[in-house]
């Protein structure tokens, strides 16, 4: 069985931020077991798995992916929504836009340290879509 869902996010700043309570709390009862994939909907956010514990592992990963995709790099053609629009698609690439993660009796099954994170790569990006999809 397949059920799917969209749901909206609330606005982010930039940055990295972890969403695994808000995408759970959405989520239909899961089933003993299958797989939840996740996919935002958009060209400029990402998503990933990393460490949901020390909220410093997001700061670094924001520094660490600015300092990787700078804005205002000289090759950048596509440049006329603002110095961070080019490097936020760029950033969307490399991190990834959807996820698929394991359902074990009934529940996400994430390692230990693991958490849903969403990465807001403009400065004003407004709020995000993710399409939510249990696969039982």
């Amino acid at each position: 069985m397949i059920e799917q869902k969209e749901i909206q996010l609330p606005e982010f700043r930039r940055g990295f931020h972890l969403i695994t309570d808000l995408v759970t709390r959405e989520l239909p009862d899961l089933p003993d077991k299958g797989l939840l994939h996740v996919l935002i909907k958009h060209t400029s956010a990402g998503i990933t798995l990393n460490e949901n514990a020390d909220p410093s592992v997001r700061t670094d990963f924001e520094s660490f992916v600015n300092k990787l995709i700078p804005e205002n790099h000289p090759v950048y053609t596509h440049t006329y929504e603002g110095a961070d629009d080019m490097p936020a698609h760029l950033k969307s690439s490399i991190i990834g836009a959807e996820l698929t993660i394991p359902i074990t009796n009934g529940r996400l099954n994430l390692g230990t340290w693991q958490g849903i994170y969403l990465g807001e790569y403009r400065n004003h990006g407004g709020s995000r879509k993710l399409v939510l999809t249990v696969y039982s």
